[in-house]
């Protein structure tokens, strides 16, 4: 496994939000972390990241990563996308991407050719500033530059969110694309529909627990699971 989390615990101030989670994730999978709004998905992926103190074992192909800066654990390997859409507005779309290296000029399994293939509207407005594009571009953007470091397993929470349709059929692919290139992805997603078409496996969360793990065959329509954990 290329990430093993085991009893992990985080907390904001006197709220106790990860009760125990253990999952992991094995090399080139798409595993989606499913669940309501506030069980603690997000959390967790932060908690991972080192961008929320927690406590339990974090390893990342073997070794102890909980404990470190984000910055320790991104040059370990580890990409994270956060559901804000965080881009450098002043910046161009090219500047953006170029940020995302771990060192200037230097390409591993990604080039720009190889994002501006997937989103042809990025390479269209690579000299545009950031902050005029539109909030599905930024999304596109954010992983985009996240996947331009290179990581061997990258994080990414709620990607679709408040995107078109169209718009979420290629976030969809660019999923599938990253994990044929031996990407492992650990992917935290609202839309049930897409997750279940392209994940290996699936958790469930409830209450800051994993409520239930296994394959997309099953959570079909009349699923247990999905009646009690996911649907509203």
């Amino acid at each position: 496994m290329i990430l093993e989390v085991q009893n992990l615990h985080a907390y904001y101030g006197q709220s106790h939000i990860l009760h125990g989670v253990d999952l992991d994730v094995g090399d080139g999978e798409i595993v989606s972390l499913l669940g309501r709004n506030g069980v603690g998905r997000s959390t967790a992926c932060k908690a991972i990241v080192g961008l929320v103190s927690a406590q339990g074992a974090i390893k990342f192909r073997g070794k102890d990563i909980a404990g470190l800066r984000p910055d320790q654990v991104a040059h370990c390997g580890i990409g994270y996308v956060p559901e804000d859409r965080l881009v450098f507005s002043t910046l161009t779309v090219r500047q953006n991407l170029e940020l995302g290296l771990k060192r200037a000029g230097k390409f591993g399994r990604w080039t720009f050719a190889d994002v501006f293939a997937l989103f042809p509207n990025l390479e269209a407005r690579q000299e545009v500033s950031a902050g005029v594009l539109s909030g599905g571009e930024q999304q596109m953007l954010t992983m985009c530059r996240t996947l331009m470091g290179d990581p061997d397993l990258i994080l990414i929470d709620e990607p679709t969110e408040g995107l078109a349709p169209k718009l979420v059929e290629q976030v969809g692919e660019l999923l599938s694309e990253i994990s044929r290139r031996g990407v492992a992805i650990l992917l935290v997603e609202q839309k049930l529909a897409i997750a279940l078409k392209i994940s290996n496996r699936v958790y469930v969360m409830g209450h800051g627990r994993i409520v239930f793990q296994g394959r997309p065959a099953d959570f079909g329509p009349d699923s247990a699971v999905r009646k009690e954990w996911l649907e509203v």
